[in-house]
């Protein structure tokens, strides 16, 4: 029994050690294997440091609005007798854009006409009688009032009548008429909107820290989410007041709208432009990779070895303020480095490369 025993764990251990070799051998066959086999050299797009000039902006969040836009309403009670424009309609000023019934105060004008013409030829009468010495003062004087009050009578009766009508007050574009014909309307209703489409303001806050870079005629550009077009325009209002809740500064900006492709109250992104600086190294965005250590990228340079083979070396950049898709770099990269710009995640530290045909896009600065 023993001698059996005994045997058994001969076999055992033969056959354990044999497969404890095994796999070590197979280990390092498969470990050399892969390390004699040549590493595939990656095609990368890549990008040249230079020196640009660069052109800081202050960025914000703003409303577009109407140089000139308004709510129309009318001053009197009563009911639409006539509306004087069809939808988005273009108007000129003092255009009669609605009509409320008037019809008693047609007559109130009439009767007062008509006593200002009896007071008239009262004051003719009096003033041809104190020529001839029949009359009084005080009689003139009573008529001269009288004509002058029923002056007034009739320029308020004439007032009462432009009440009930609403003319537009600048020329612009014309909203959806809120109210139809034979509607009762009261002070205050709003009957529709217009607004001046050529010329748009654009209303939008910087932190306080901003005003000493601000002023006056400074230009801004202007884009709407989910647009790539660009609006130049001017500062032509700063508040004097910075908002002691916020800490921020109200500012309005002016941009031509000249083919209305603005519309009040669109969200929109405001760019201000500070003064430009010469000699800024700048990257794509692209070209740049975050990550817990900091902020790297991959410069392409020759291998040591060989001259005619290229391969990445992982450098460490500071970098600095961003604008219109670059990024500025203010230490890691020299003029002339040839930089990475897309595919970071393919790429190891000293990994082989290619360069593509296509090179990366320019981006706008």
């Amino acid at each position: 029994m023993t001698k059996r025993l005994i045997i058994a764990c001969v076999l055992l251990v033969v056959v354990g050690g044999g497969l404890v070799g095994f796999n070590l051998f197979r280990d390092r066959m498969i470990a050399q294997f892969l390390a004699d086999m040549p590493v595939q050299p990656l095609p990368v797009e890549t990008v040249e440091a230079e020196l640009i000039t660069w052109q800081p902006t202050l960025g914000a969040i703003g409303t577009v609005n109407a140089v000139q836009g308004v709510e129309l309403t009318v001053e009197a009670s009563g009911i639409v007798r006539e509306i004087g424009f069809s939808a988005n309609e273009d108007v000129t000023e003092s255009q009669l854009l609605l009509r409320l019934d008037d019809e008693v105060q047609q007559a109130d004008v009439a009767a007062a006409r008509s006593q200002l013409a009896l007071e008239r030829a009262n004051l003719d009468r009096g003033q041809a009688l104190q020529a001839r010495g029949v009359t009084t003062d005080v009689q003139l004087d009573q008529a001269r009032a009288a004509f002058d009050g029923a002056t007034a009578q009739v320029a308020r009766a004439e007032a009462v009548i432009r009440q009930r009508s609403l003319l537009a007050p600048f020329d612009g574009t014309i909203g959806i008429a809120r109210v139809d014909a034979g509607t009762y309307v009261s002070p205050g209703t709003v009957i529709a909107t217009l607004q001046d489409l050529d010329t748009m303001r654009v209303d939008f806050s910087l932190p306080e820290q901003a005003l000493p870079s601000l002023f006056i005629g400074q230009q801004l550009h202007v884009r709407i989410e989910g647009g790539a077009r660009r609006f130049d325009g001017e500062i032509i209002g700063i508040d004097p007041r910075v908002d002691p809740n916020t800490r921020m500064v109200a500012l309005r900006g002016a941009v031509e709208n000249p083919d209305r492709a603005l519309t009040p109250g669109q969200f929109a992104r405001v760019a201000i432009d500070l003064p430009a600086e010469d000699d800024v190294i700048a990257l794509p965005q692209t070209s740049v990779v975050t990550s817990l250590y900091g902020d790297f990228a991959y410069v392409v340079r020759p291998r040591s070895d060989t001259a005619d083979t290229l391969e990445v070396r992982q450098v460490f950049v500071e970098a600095g303020r961003r604008s219109n898709g670059w990024i500025e770099i203010r230490d890691g990269i020299a003029a002339g480095d040839r930089v990475v710009a897309s595919g970071q995640n393919r790429l190891s530290n000293r990994a082989p490369v290619t360069l593509a045909e296509t090179e990366a896009p320019e981006v706008a600065r």
